[in-house]
């Protein structure tokens, strides 16, 4: 762990954000004198850095190096300006200190494109938004154009959603048949669930009938249903849940019902005959690569034969917009990896394709892994990002939405790309906060966007049993924020 001591703890969230961007082994943790300290790690740590706020300078040491910046604020202490202007302080600090910059700039949030698309929202020019991204953060050209052109795809896209008086539902599955090492989501492995699986989908039930009633004035313009993954459950369980919401919601105006069947290992020609006859317009094959040794490391229990076969199984039975998505910089591939994995995609001729950039989350085994093996064992580049980018143009694809996470290898993005009309809208309705999201089952957020464009958000608790037994205290808790906004 590596200690950044601090006469003032604040900003801690960005500092921490860039310090791993630019140094990916680290384990940053900001230290001030009333600190209440319980880790021995951190009182047994040298600190690598030292940041002091005084009134008319700021001083940042790195103690490694012994090199000392210093700034001069010009704004006043606590406004948004100090903060942006800070940033740019400690971010042009560490390109000097390490001799790179980062693809983002100092941009630590994980929506970049809805900077774009609320400067669009509010008149500015197509000049002024990138000014303001390149001045104030200090963001790549690539990346700007790149932003730009998701956020005018995405107004194009979202115009026929109902914003006041229309909602999105999510319902999650945390049901896998193993647990992936990059995973953080929750997920349970089925073989040792399978006798909670009825009583969870009873739970389920329980809160689809009271968020129905909550949401029985409003359209439901989106359904997802994740995980997880849903195609865990048996044939017999989706008929049960899809009849469920098909026969409780209105569906009359839907324009996306998608299901993730996710891993190969899980799908079967009787479910997606559920999914299809249930009225699923598009699912998702997630592959994540087509390295079998890698799909081994990771712990995806299939072969990549039986990606290719759950593929040409849900195009024979029907489905006319099924999604692949691919993770770049898993541990040990390298860019060759990463073409081949491109080739077999394209060669299976996907309707889109969601391009993860590998984001190492506590939570899950990958962090383990890579204390055992070092950061330089997981590795994204430019290069590699390009070589994505160009397969999903081959295929006729544009890119249509795009997030960041925290630890993102490389400080890239998730970008997806789809054909035109295959867009995915509720991925776009999750990361833009444009529409209200009732999100149903262990794990998931419910997302309630109020009229000034003020967010709120509900969780449900993430063990199942504890869901089990307390769904009705999730209902009342989701009933509160809703029927404040209804």
């Amino acid at each position: 762990m590596q200690i950044i001591k601090s006469n003032k703890t604040q900003f801690e969230y960005d500092i921490q954000a860039l310090l791993k961007s630019f140094y990916p082994e680290w384990e940053p943790r900001m230290l001030a004198p009333d600190t209440e300290v319980r880790d021995r790690r951190i009182l047994e740590g040298e600190p690598v850095m030292e940041l002091f706020f005084g009134e008319d300078v700021v001083t940042l040491e790195l103690l490694s190096s012994l090199h000392k910046y210093t700034w001069q604020p010009q704004e006043p202490v606590g406004t948004p300006e100090y903060k942006n202007a800070f940033k740019l302080f400690f971010y042009r600090s560490l390109c000097e200190e390490t001799g790179t910059t980062l693809p983002w700039g100092n941009l630590t949030g994980i929506r970049p494109t809805k900077i774009a698309m609320t400067m669009m929202e509010q008149g500015k020019s197509e000049e002024e938004t990138v000014a303001y991204l390149r001045n104030m953060h200090l963001v790549s050209g690539e990346k700007i154009a790149l932003a730009l052109d998701i956020a005018k795809r995405e107004q194009e896209i979202l115009r026929t959603l109902h914003y006041e008086n229309g909602y999105s539902l999510y319902v999650g599955i945390p049901f896998c048949p193993t647990t992936c090492l990059y995973c953080s989501f929750t997920s349970y492995p089925i073989g040792a669930w399978k006798k909670k699986v009825g009583s969870y989908l009873g739970a389920l039930e329980r809160e689809i009938d009271a968020t129905a009633e909550m949401m029985r004035d409003k359209i439901l313009d989106t359904v997802y249903i994740g995980g997880g993954t849903p195609t865990s459950l048996s044939a017999q369980e989706l008929a049960r849940l899809l009849t469920k919401l098909k026969s409780t919601f209105d569906f009359s105006a839907v324009q996306e019902f998608t299901v993730e069947a996710g891993r190969a290992d899980s799908i079967t020609e009787e479910k997606l005959r559920v999914l299809l006859e249930n009225g699923v317009t598009r699912i998702s094959v997630n592959p994540q690569t087509m390295k079998q040794e890698t799909l081994d490391l990771i712990g995806r229990r299939h072969t990549v034969a039986q990606v290719e076969e759950a593929f040409h199984l849900a195009r024979k039975l029907g489905f006319d917009n099924i999604n692949m998505d691919i993770i770049l910089g898993l541990p040990g591939e390298t860019a060759a990896d990463v073409a081949h994995t491109i080739e077999a995609v394209k060669a299976l001729s996907p309707d889109a394709l969601t391009v993860h950039s590998l984001a190492v989350k506590r939570a899950s085994k990958l962090g383990k892994w890579i204390e055992e093996h070092g950061a330089t064992a997981y590795n994204n580049t430019e290069e590699i990002m390009e070589i994505a980018a160009r397969g999903a143009a081959a295929m006729e694809m544009v890119p249509y939405y795009l997030y960041r996470q925290k630890n993102m290898s490389g400080n890239f993005e998730n970008v997806g790309y789809s054909r035109q009309g295959k867009y995915g809208i509720y991925n776009i309705l999750i990361n833009e906060e444009k529409q209200t999201i009732a999100a149903l089952g262990a794990g998931s957020i419910t997302k309630g966007v109020f009229p000034d464009e003020r967010i709120e958000r509900c969780e449900n608790v993430k063990d199942v049993t504890q869901y089990i037994e307390r769904v009705e205290e999730m209902i009342e808790r989701k009933g509160r924020l809703l029927s404040c906004i209804l």
